[in-house]
């Protein structure tokens, strides 16, 4: 197999832009449809959204690589960076890592891009990390950088990067051509043909001993701010992780030829699924500010606790809705009481009942983000 960096063209990527024009033209008009409806926010409500949005973010990007975080602890961490009142909680090193880099890659968008910017944000989520050689610099291991699957005796190949003697001048071109390609740069790339080559790129020379991914996604979404003009507080992440094999069978099948349309339309329509994700976010969030204004005063401490951890799994809420055996659980109450309370908050219209019996289900009641369709 000769891999993409491997032939005579690389690092000179080509693909046809007009196949990009339509989505291009979504990408730029929701951004700013997106932007106009986050500024038209209250402050209380731009704050918790931002956080929501970052913890979301962190969470999602880890989950990609197969680790699994604490949401309230990197949510706390999170806020504590942003300089927010946060719960005091005590942070495992990913947590807390994951969340000063994200931070980072918020407040850092306009600023050109550097080698010394990508070892900061690997030294972050490296943080706790024993078991790696090279922590907040590029890979030194003589041993090739493979990505694998399957046993150790039957091994899958998926993609092999340069060896790491070649990863200080192949990041040194990489960070020039990515800040020779932005908005304000004299060779200017559209939003999204920049944001998807950056990542396979940046990919495909796998600087680290691990985290690629990771930092990957977070130059993605740095490109996709400096389009945009603002932080680039979408879904990617998220959107990403719900269809993760999609994701590494489309890098695979990119890492292949320097000619890379597919995958430029592959990820752009991955960036206009997270605009909309995004969307109904914002959508939620004044959901939820309409939804407390008009049932304040009407809650009792068990259905108030309940309600609030309904809003927590966020627009798609419970997967098939809100049982009778989850709101015991959640209440820590009795079968009666937990009846008679969901009786009393679908009468009122908090919540929306679907099925009978055994079956029966509860949904928040907030038009367009009730179900999960």
């Amino acid at each position: 197999m000769t891999w993409n960096w491997q032939q005579p063209d690389w690092p000179d990527f080509s693909w046809n832009q007009q196949a990009l024009e339509a989505r291009e033209t979504r990408f730029l008009r929701n951004s700013g449809l997106l932007l106009g409806a986050f500024i038209h926010l209250s402050d209380g409500d731009r704050e918790l959204l931002t956080v929501e949005l970052m913890s979301t973010e962190a969470l999602k990007t880890s989950e990609i690589e197969g680790e699994h975080l604490n949401r309230d602890s990197v949510q706390s961490s999170i806020r504590k960076q942003l300089g927010l009142a946060a719960a005091a909680r005590k942070a495992a090193p990913a947590e807390r890592g994951i969340a000063e880099m994200m931070v980072g890659l918020y407040r850092s968008w306009e600023t050109p891009l550097s080698g010394d910017m990508l070892c900061a944000w690997h030294a972050m989520l490296m943080q706790g990390r024993a078991d790696l050689h090279d922590i907040g610099a590029f890979r030194t291991h003589e041993d090739a950088m493979q990505i694998v699957s399957g046993p150790l005796h039957k091994q899958k190949v998926h993609f092999e990067a340069p060896p790491s003697a070649k990863v200080p001048a192949e990041m040194k071109r990489f960070i020039a051509w990515f800040n020779g390609t932005g908005p304000d740069s004299g060779t200017p790339l559209s939003s999204l043909a920049r944001a998807g080559a950056a990542h396979l790129y940046f990919e495909s020379i796998h600087p680290f001993e691990d985290g690629n991914g990771r930092v990957g996604r977070a130059v993605s979404q740095k490109s996709l701010a400096q389009s945009q003009g603002a932080p680039a507080l979408i879904a990617l992440a998220r959107t990403i992780e719900r269809r993760r094999n999609d994701y590494y069978d489309a890098l695979a099948r990119a890492n292949r030829s320097n000619e890379i349309t597919d995958w430029l339309i592959y990820f752009a329509d991955i960036v206009l699924a997270a605009q909309e994700e995004t969307r109904r976010q914002i959508e939620f969030l004044i959901g939820k500010t309409k939804f407390y204004d008009r049932f304040r005063g009407m809650l009792n401490e068990r259905q108030d606790k309940v309600l609030a951890r309904m809003f927590r799994e966020g627009p798609d809420g419970f997967t098939g809705g809100l049982s009778a055996e989850n709101y015991i659980a959640i209440a820590r109450t009795s079968r009666a009481t937990a009846t008679r309370d969901l009786r009393d908050l679908t009468t009122k219209g908090a919540l929306l009942r679907s099925g009978e019996l055994r079956h029966t289900r509860y949904f928040l009641n907030i038009p367009e983000t009730s179900r999960n369709t």
